[in-house]
């Protein structure tokens, strides 16, 4: 066995073993070379069915209840309740001069894909069994059948690839199982912290009590013993190197609301609920055409280009859905002590945003 003066020191952290290492396996010209991971391209898949020509106008029959001055008010005093600092009497006060009342588009694309990437790894080797090259060849990735998430559902999960596996000898300690400690070199003892090794303490004729007066403590690192046991190969002195699939299963998501005519912030209406007029879900989903809305059919067109485009070289669509809602915004103006102002209502929930509320006792609340 070899002395603690024979051992190397210890890295921070394991490193990966020279690519040399690790030969090519037997029949597999997938298996990577020179780098830690490669991305595999995706069999091309059969496209869906092109869309079918729709009546839009059936889809726009549908149309939210139009607001009324008792819901608008309704909606405002169920706002003003939810701030602690708003008072309530200037929205049960207040005079509704104008109903302004908006219809917004908003389109949602979703695209589930499957991407898989392979990389070497490895673990200690305990002495079990080793599924290598001489029990056959390793399946290609993509032909690796795996259980798929629940569609639209991301995901990521690591398989070890058959017949992938290789033993070697620990590339961090060479076989040996452990290293020489850093904090004491190997000699199981440091320095006194307390007399700096003096053995005495500063003018004091007394020995030193912390080290009994010998200069030196044992090292907390190691625990006295002078060497530590491999980080990497858990002392085990050999590790079981193999193919490690790595398989993601992503929801990629474009999104476009209609511009607004009335002076809501943008923000707001992202994130409003809607009222679904439309959706349509296939393994490919063409774009929207003739809507009367064209920035709507413009928008469908440059989300499925631009999936596609990012997608293509690097995964596997699995399956697209795209959504039309509707989201219902009205404008209230309104009079209250001398002066006009305005708040929205928006979304099916009908959320409230106030421009300047006029009964406010601090700054403790935000208005959105």
């Amino acid at each position: 066995m070899d002395g603690v003066v024979d051992l190397s020191f210890e890295a921070e952290s394991p490193l990966a073993p020279p690519a040399e290492l690790l030969e090519t396996l037997p029949s597999c010209d997938w298996v990577l070379q020179g780098d830690r991971h490669q991305i595999f391209f995706p069999p091309s898949e059969t496209p869906g069915r092109p869309q079918e020509q729709r009546c839009w106008s059936s889809f726009l029959e549908h149309r939210v209840p139009v607001v009324t001055e008792e819901v608008a008010r309704e909606a405002l005093l169920s706002f003003v309740d939810s701030k602690c600092c708003y008072g309530s009497a200037a929205a049960g006060d207040l005079i509704i001069l104008e109903l302004k009342q908006q219809n917004l588009c908003r389109y949602r694309l979703e695209t589930f894909s499957e991407s898989r990437i392979s990389e070497w790894t490895f673990q200690p080797f305990t002495n079990h069994s080793v599924d290598g090259p001489q029990r056959g060849t390793s399946p290609r990735l993509w032909d690796i059948k795996v259980q798929v998430p629940p569609m639209f559902q991301e995901d990521t999960r690591r398989f070890q690839v058959p017949h992938s596996s290789l033993v070697k000898e620990c590339h961090k300690c060479h076989g040996r199982g452990r290293y020489k400690c850093s904090g004491c070199h190997g000699a199981g003892t440091v320095r006194c912290s307390s007399c700096s090794g003096a053995k005495r303490k500063a003018k004091s004729a007394r020995r030193c009590q912390m080290c009994s007066g010998s200069g030196r403590r044992r090292c907390s690192t190691c625990s006295g013993r002078g060497n530590k046991t491999c980080a990497t190969c858990k002392g085990e002195k050999k590790l079981l190197h193999f193919v490690q699939l790595v398989i993601a299963w992503k929801n990629s998501l474009f999104e476009f609301v209609s511009e607004p005519q009335l002076d809501c912030p943008g923000e707001l209406l992202a994130k409003a609920r809607g009222e679904t007029l439309f959706k349509d879900e296939n393994t490919t989903v063409y774009p929207i055409v003739d809507f009367p809305l064209r920035e709507i059919s413009l928008a469908s067109r440059r989300g499925i280009s631009e999936h596609s485009a990012a997608l293509a070289s690097r995964a596997r669509v699995l399956q697209q859905r795209q959504t039309l809602e509707l989201i219902p915004l009205t404008e209230v103006r309104y009079w209250y002590q001398g002066k006009i102002d305005v708040y929205y209502i928006y979304g099916t929930d009908q959320q409230v945003y106030v421009v300047d509320y006029p009964e406010r006792y601090c700054c403790g609340c935000t208005i959105l």
